[in-house]
């Protein structure tokens, strides 16, 4: 199999297990619904964001517009990143690592630029309908993107002594977040942990390092 064919392979496999998750998420679970997976530091949590990786929230219907955008073409660049890769004969590990970067990006484009138009809002009473005959619950560009992996491992207080937040709650780890965001973590994590072997030295550098120990 050809790197182009691994690469369209990764994202493929990656975008249809995200999206089937989130569908059957958002169509079986009501919003902000708890199921304990092991005990109580693996949890399902159906929520929504409007914003980043992580639940991390940009207030307003422009943040949320402008941020849909910036993924789009954070996406297209990815893209030609990638076909780059594949054009150089670039290590395998590297070429799937962005597949992986750009597979959970889109994975999150696809909520912002279509859930608001196919399914109805979610809420803690009632469960979302796909394809109502009302219209969805938002316009173009500003859908929600469906979170779920939950694991608040680690709970407890900061102690007394311990500056600014003293006292208060802590939680490891706090985010949730669905399975576009674990490719994107995963895909920079190894490109990051292999550097040195994904991108060697130049010739130059090669080089200038045999001259000096020469």
């Amino acid at each position: 199999m050809t790197a182009g064919r691994k690469a369209i392979l990764t994202i493929s496999l990656i975008l249809i297990a995200d999206q089937i998750l989130k569908i059957i998420i958002k169509t079986n679970m009501y919003l902000y619904q708890d199921i304990l997976v092991l005990g109580n530091w693996f949890i399902i949590k159906f929520i929504e964001n409007n914003g980043m990786a992580f639940g991390i929230d940009l207030p307003g219907d422009y943040g949320k517009m402008i941020l849909s955008i910036f993924r789009i073409i954070a996406v297209i660049g990815i893209g030609f990143y990638l076909n780059h890769l594949i054009k150089l004969k670039s290590p395998i590990g590297l070429i799937i690592s962005v597949s992986m970067i750009m597979a959970g990006a889109f994975g999150n484009i696809i909520d912002s630029l279509f859930y608001g138009l196919i399914f109805s809002d979610s809420t803690p009473y009632s469960l979302a309908v796909l394809f109502p005959e009302g219209g969805g619950y938002s316009s173009f560009l500003h859908g929600k993107v469906v979170d779920m992996f939950y694991f608040p491992i680690v709970r407890g207080n900061y102690p007394h002594w311990f500056p600014i937040m003293r006292g208060q709650s802590f939680e490891f780890f706090r985010p949730v977040f669905n399975i576009a965001d674990s490719s994107i973590t995963v895909g920079v994590a190894i490109i990051l942990i292999f550097q040195k072997k994904f991108f060697p030295k130049n010739p130059e550098e090669i080089e200038q390092e045999t001259d000096k120990t020469g």
